[in-house]
């Protein structure tokens, strides 16, 4: 599967576009994505159109992949999160992968290194319900869960 990601020079940074005024405004976009150019701009201290422009170059660049909504599930009515590993059978993979597409419970999949090949994230009304989700999984594979109790640390912005 390909990767929609940007290709990186080796030091990992585009095109040298993480310069401290630039780590400036992700990590302010990072506390509240919606902020507008003007505000964006006097928090770092800079004119607005010199943001607008960075925050593009950033964008065109490929360090900012997009702006998202974060939903809690638990208030949508899936308060049961789950991780899932599966092992495909032969010839499975692609089957997996569309399949992870088309569940709309699975709020992520990633291809992995090691015995299994795929870790998806699903969300729940209840522990019942996970076995629908994992049936129809296991018609390409040998799946094995995790519940979440808690999340200690939220997902949060990398390198910045």
């Amino acid at each position: 599967m390909p990767s929609n990601r940007a290709p990186r020079p080796p030091n990992g940074e585009p095109n040298g576009t993480l310069d401290e005024t630039n780590r400036r405004i992700l990590r302010t976009l990072a506390d509240n994505p919606r902020l507008s150019t003007a505000e964006l701009a006097r928090t770092v201290g800079m004119s607005a159109p010199a943001v607008r422009e960075r925050v593009g170059r950033l964008e065109r660049a490929g360090v900012i992949r997009g702006y998202r909504l974060d939903i809690d599930p638990a208030a949508i009515g899936l308060p049961v999160t789950a991780w899932v590993r599966i092992r495909p059978g032969p010839g499975q993979l692609p089957k997996i992968a569309e399949l992870a597409r088309r569940t709309p419970r699975v709020s992520e999949c990633h291809r992995i290194s090691g015995e299994d090949c795929f870790l998806l994230k699903v969300h729940v009304p209840t522990i019942e319900d996970l076995e629908g989700v994992l049936d129809a999984f296991l018609l390409f594979g040998q799946t094995t869960s995790s519940f979440v109790v808690s999340t200690p640390v939220e997902p949060r912005p990398v390198g910045i």
